[in-house]
C-alpha cells in the first residue's frame, strides 16, 4: 500500500511516497480502515518542520483525519462492522488499523469525502467559540477567514446566530467566503482596525477569531469591544504575538488560548459530545464544509505546496 512519510525534519518537499506492506488483521479492540479520503493542513507542516508543540518524530505519516470504510474487525468490537464508515486517524496513507473505541459508524445519508473534511476544523472552531462564549447578536471578527480552521468559524459563527466580519489576504478568496455566510469581509493586506470600528459604531469586535497571530494580533488588541474575548487558535503568520496585559485591563477583555488535543486528553467525554454535535449538524445540512482543492497521494508536494502558496479557501483533500 501506499504511503507519505517524512523522513527527516524540514520542509514539505522532502516527503517520500512509499510502498509499504499494509497493517496486519486487526488485534483485539482494533479496526482495519480502507482510507478513501484524507485532510491535509497548515498544521502538518509545522510538524513536519519539528516546530509543533508535540513529541513526535521523523519517520511518520504525514496529514491527519480520513475517512473510510471498516474492512475487518477484530476481537471484541461489537459497536462497528465491516462496510460502515468512518472518520479516524490515519494519515496520508491507504489502509489502517486504529483503536474502535473512539470511532462511530457515520450515517449513511453522511458524505465521506465531506465528512473527512470537516473534522479538525470545524472542532477546532466549535471549541473555541464555546470558550469564548459566543452569544446570538455578537460581533465575530474571524481572520484568516479563507483557510479551514477560518472558514469553520464563519459557518459556525453563522450558525450560533453571530454577525460575522471575514478578513482574508485576498478579494477572490473573500469573494468565496462572502457567498459561504460571512456578513462582511475585509481585505486585511492594508489593515482592518479601523473598518472594524466602523463596522461596529466604534465598539469593535466581541470575539475575535485569530489562526494568524504576529501583526494581525496586535491590531486585534485595537479593535476588540469592551468585555471582547480574543481566541489564540495558531500562528500562520510565523510569529506568536505578545499581549500587553495593560491593555486586556483597560478594555475589560480577556485572551483565551486553546488546543483540540489538550480536550481530548484531559476532557474526553466533552471533545465525545463536541464531535457528535458537529456530526449531527452535518447530517442535517447545517454545517457546509467546503473542499477547493483534490490530490491524488503521489501529487503530495503539490498539494501542500498550495497551503504554502495560500491558495487554499477551506480544506485540501488527498484522494
Amino acid at each position: 500500500m501506499k504511503a507519505v512519510f517524512c523522513e527527516r525534519f524540514g520542509s514539505h518537499e522532502d516527503l517520500v511516497v512509499r510502498e509499504v506492506e499494509p497493517p496486519p488483521a486487526p488485534g483485539s479492540g482494533e479496526v482495519q480502515v480502507q482510507l478513501q479520503a484524507r485532510g491535509i493542513s497548515f498544521s502538518d507542516l509545522v510538524r513536519m518542520a519539528g516546530e509543533y508543540q508535540d513529541s513526535v518524530k521523523p519517520p511518520f505519516v504525514v496529514g491527519g483525519e480520513g475517512g473510510g470504510i471498516i474492512s475487518a474487525v477484530g476481537d471484541g468490537v461489537t459497536h462497528l462492522a465491516a462496510g460502515d464508515k468512518v472518520i479516524t486517524p490515519g494519515g496520508c496513507q491507504e489502509i489502517v488499523n486504529v483503536k474502535a473505541s473512539g470511532l462511530k459508524a457515520l450515517p449513511d445519508k453522511v458524505d465521506l469525502e465531506l465528512a473527512a473534511a470537516f473534522g479538525n476544523g470545524y472542532a477546532t472552531a466549535y471549541q473555541g467559540l464555546r470558550l469564548a462564549n459566543l452569544q446570538h447578536g455578537e460581533t465575530l471578527l474571524v481572520h484568516g477567514a479563507a483557510g479551514g480552521v477560518g472558514l469553520a468559524a464563519v459557518d459556525l459563527g453563522k450558525l450560533f446566530g453571530a454577525r460575522v466580519i471575514a478578513t482574508a489576504s485576498t478579494d477572490d478568496k473573500l469573494a468565496v467566503v462572502k457567498t459561504l455566510g460571512a456578513d462582511h469581509t475585509i481585505n486585511y493586506s492594508e489593515g482592518f482596525r479601523d473598518e472594524v470600528k466602523a463596522l461596529t459604531g466604534g465598539l469593535g469586535a466581541d470575539v475575535i477569531y485569530d489562526p494568524v497571530g504576529g501583526d494581525v494580533f496586535d491590531e486585534s488588541m485595537r479593535c476588540i469591544a469592551p468585555f471582547g474575548r480574543i481566541l489564540i487558535v495558531g500562528f500562520t503568520s510565523g510569529r506568536a504575538a505578545l499581549a500587553k496585559t495593560n491593555h486586556l485591563l483597560v478594555k475589560d477583555a480577556s485572551i483565551i488560548g486553546y488546543s483540540l488535543g489538550g480536550l481530548a486528553r484531559h476532557r474526553p467525554e466533552a471533545a465525545r459530545q463536541m464531535h457528535e454535535t458537529l456530526m449531527d449538524w452535518l447530517a442535517h445540512d447545517r454545517i457546509k464544509p467546503y473542499i477547493s482543492h483534490r490530490f491524488p497521494m503521489d501529487d503530495i508536494v503539490a498539494a501542500y505546496q498550495v497551503l504554502v502558496d495560500r491558495k487554499v479557501i477551506g480544506k485540501v483533500m488527498i484522494i
